[in-house]
């Protein structure tokens, strides 16, 4: 059985389910590509900023605006790019910047949730459609002859479509678990790079204010 032949079989809801499975795809290919960029040069920006923090800000506000086309390096510039900002408004500057980094990293999910619970729906609907046709076209008097043959091959037919929404559902959800997962180590590399900053500024901050750390402190 060919491909036309099984989309043939699979009835009519298997056009949506290869339209979800086209857009499924789209997604994945896309954020694969993103993230493979993302993890491929955080490392090594977030450290370059960092060391250069503790030397010129300057210098790490000049290494986050190159780094600007990666998340940790729009991430970072947020406060860095303020004039002379205060400890507080410095660390609103990262939680929003953080916030906004976040959001974007999860384009894609919506689709990828409508996928993953419209794909078998749509697969169990087209097993019930090729069931009624089925069992439609036979009568009582025919059960147990050979005009039972035909109707039994379409009972396994209509089966495909929901092979196929289930399918469709569960690569979709694989994807899904795994990005959800990159998310949520991102959060932790960004709150673990915006601690070291903010902690780097506030002293940074005491030291220009005029107050010994050892007397901060104390206070």
């Amino acid at each position: 059985m060919n491909i036309f032949e099984l989309l043939k079989a699979g009835g009519i809801t298997m056009i949506p389910l290869i339209i979800l499975s086209m857009l499924a795809l789209t997604v994945i290919f896309e954020r694969v590509r993103f993230w493979f960029s993302v993890l491929n040069k955080e490392k090594e920006i977030s450290n370059r900023i960092l060391d250069a923090c503790r030397r010129d800000w300057a210098a790490a506000a000049e290494i986050a605006r190159q780094a600007y086309d990666q998340p940790i390096g729009r991430f970072l510039y947020a406060p860095l790019r303020l004039q002379n900002p205060d400890p507080e408004l410095f660390r609103l500057a990262l939680e929003a910047a953080a916030d906004e980094e976040i959001v974007s990293m999860r384009r894609g999910d919506k689709l990828l949730e409508a996928v993953i619970a419209m794909s078998p729906l749509l697969g169990l609907l087209g097993t019930v459609l090729g069931l009624i046709s089925s069992l439609g076209s036979i009568t009582l008097s025919q059960i147990g002859t050979s005009a039972t043959d035909k109707v039994t091959g379409g009972i396994g037919q209509s089966l495909i479509s929901t092979a196929t929404g289930l399918i469709v559902a569960l690569l979709s959800l694989a994807f899904y678990r795994i990005f959800q997962g990159l998310v949520f180590n991102q959060a932790k590399v960004f709150r673990q790079a915006g601690n070291e900053m903010e902690l780097l500024h506030r002293q940074q901050w005491q030291l220009g204010e005029g107050i010994p750390l050892d007397r901060a402190e104390e206070s």
